[in-house]
């Protein structure tokens, strides 16, 4: 080999080495970031024995004010809606293991509550109702003095009662239920002096059994429903939002919620 040709072999090597660290380094330089996931479906988690909100027919399909409204929000999004009962008592649970999406079933926002769980706007106003036996001589929540009070476990009714704390420790007892239906039967039967329940549900009995059961003046505060999702959920949030804003804007939500209430109550 002369020096000529092995001066041509050496700079041929440098520039195939040169090419490929060129061509490693190009995909790094111009590697496009991944594209986000795009959810095609939800799961929204509910309790299933909380009419008008969400509840079984007769057929035992799931209806509702929250239903009709989720799917109406589904439908404008373009995404699948699957509707999961879930233990009401363990919703946090459910929504940031990932079992559910969303918990869209008369959720009252509260500041507890919004440690944990990324809220919409609220939708709709709301209030914790006391409901007595139509006979009952109970007319106040002083007149809860010495008496049986039921709630839903886990529900923002119990939390309502819990912040009137001079008023929870006049009860004689604070008895919880798996849902509101049962703790009605018990209020029915006498095993309850009175229960406190949200007035979409309790009015919704009431006007039901009106023979049996009557709704107190006082009541244990306002406060607002929304839709939660995970905290770190925010492009779902919101989505959903403006979801929800449009719904308010063109009229169909108010028209979901006079089907259910005989008014627009929505907020």
């Amino acid at each position: 080999m002369n020096k000529l040709t092995a001066v041509a072999m050496v700079s041929a090597a440098v520039a195939l080495a040169a090419c490929g660290k060129g061509e490693e380094a190009k995909p790094q330089e111009q590697a496009a970031a991944p594209a986000p996931v795009v959810a095609t479906s939800i799961v929204v988690g509910l309790d299933d024995n909380f009419p008008p909100m969400g509840f079984r027919d007769e057929k035992n399909e799931l209806v509702g004010f929250d239903i009709d409204m989720a799917r109406e929000a589904a439908k404008r999004l373009g995404i699948e809606v699957e509707f999961k009962p879930i233990d009401w008592s363990a919703k946090e649970a459910e929504l940031n293991s990932k079992r559910v999406d969303v918990l869209w079933n008369g959720l009252t926002i509260t500041e507890e509550r919004k440690k944990n769980i990324g809220f919409t706007d609220p939708y709709m106003e709301n209030h914790q109702i006391i409901i007595v036996a139509a006979a009952s001589p109970i007319q106040s929540k002083a007149d809860l003095a010495g008496k049986t009070v039921g709630a839903q476990e886990g529900s923002s009714a119990v939390d309502a009662i819990k912040k009137e704390a001079d008023v929870a420790a006049g009860f004689k007892d604070l008895k919880t239920f798996g849902d509101n239906i049962t703790a009605l039967m018990d209020l029915g039967t006498g095993r309850l002096d009175a229960v406190v329940v949200d007035e979409v549900v309790g009015r919704y009995y009431v006007a039901k059994r009106a023979d049996e059961f009557r709704v107190l003046e006082d009541h244990f505060g306002t406060e607002d429903y929304g839709v939660g999702v995970r905290k770190d959920d925010t492009e779902l949030l919101t989505k959903i939002n403006d979801a929800l804003n449009g719904m308010k804007q063109d009229g169909s939500a108010g028209k979901i919620a006079t089907q259910w209430f005989g008014a627009d109550i929505i907020k």
